[in-house]
């Protein structure tokens, strides 16, 4: 069963993983927060959002 998150998007976070529940069909992110890692990151490219969960398409 698909998690259904009903909170306003977090302004000034943009958003384009649409397979992730906390997308808001938009370019949003409806998380309650949003963390970011890892902590040994030196670049973008070495960061992910580890708040990701996928949203399930059953």
């Amino acid at each position: 069963m698909e998690e259904k998150h009903s909170h306003k998007h977090i302004k000034g976070i943009g958003c384009d993983v649409k397979n992730c529940v906390y997308h808001d069909g938009d370019c949003y992110c409806t998380a309650d927060k949003v963390l970011i890692g890892p902590s040994y990151a030196c670049c973008c490219n070495d960061t992910v959002c580890a708040t990701f969960k996928q949203k399930s398409f059953t």
